[in-house]
């Protein structure tokens, strides 16, 4: 494995998104011996450029699960918002539905509040075409030519690896795509059914725990 990409909330984090110190050990002995690690997630730019930054990663970035990406110092939305608001303007004359803080700084999706059922808001747009995401944290509605997969694919492409050189890390329904694009694959032992069956290696521990433990296992040998 040349890289390794890993999603932030749920799987770097706890589940009041508080960074795992083992996780974070584990990215920056990564970095010094020149293994990039990729972030991807389904929040906004700036917070994952920003724990790009804390954290000490050098690959590109994945936001809005696969709408947004950041490579090459350039950032580009590929995602069509309008079918998200579309979507929400609906949604809204069925249920008394929010969206999440700092939702005007989206520009490629719609992340909701939960209170609404993911299945629920599933059902009354199954004539919308948009993907809904629960990741644990929000339900997004995302355009479907997008995905944390094809998000990786690209930033992969702009740092000069294939995918399959990649060990993709994460732990909910909205990682399922940035899995299957990635040469190996690991949920972490918190991680939504679905996921842990497309995954190759299920780890032991949960959350930043699992990840630290899925890095020494397999890239770093210790």
């Amino acid at each position: 494995m040349k890289a390794v990409a890993v999603d932030i909330d749920g799987t770097i984090t706890d589940t009041a998104r508080k960074l795992c110190p083992e996780a974070l050990k584990a990215i920056r002995m990564l970095e010094s011996r020149g293994i990039p690690v990729i972030l991807a997630t389904g929040n906004i730019l700036c917070y994952a450029r920003a724990a790009s930054v804390l954290i000490g990663t050098s690959g590109g970035i994945v936001a809005e699960n696969g709408g947004v990406i950041y490579a090459d110092e350039e950032v580009r939305v590929l995602g069509n918002i309008q079918k998200a608001l579309d979507a929400y303007g609906h949604l809204r004359r069925l249920y008394p539905v929010r969206k999440v803080q700092f939702s005007e700084l989206r520009v490629s999706e719609v992340a909701l509040t939960r209170e609404v059922p993911e299945e629920a808001i599933k059902e009354a747009l199954r004539d919308f075409d948009v993907e809904v995401y629960d990741t644990g944290f929000a339900i997004h509605l995302t355009d479907p030519a997008v995905s944390k997969g094809s998000g990786l694919e690209m930033v992969a492409a702009s740092m000069g690896l294939d995918a399959s050189r990649i060990m993709a890390i994460g732990d909910s329904e909205n990682d399922i795509e940035f899995l299957e694009a990635a040469g190996l694959k690991v949920a972490v032992a918190n991680a939504d059914p679905e996921l842990r069956e497309v995954a190759d290696y299920v780890t032991a521990a949960p959350y930043g725990d699992g990840v630290a433990e899925a890095i020494h296992k397999f890239i770093l040998k210790g």
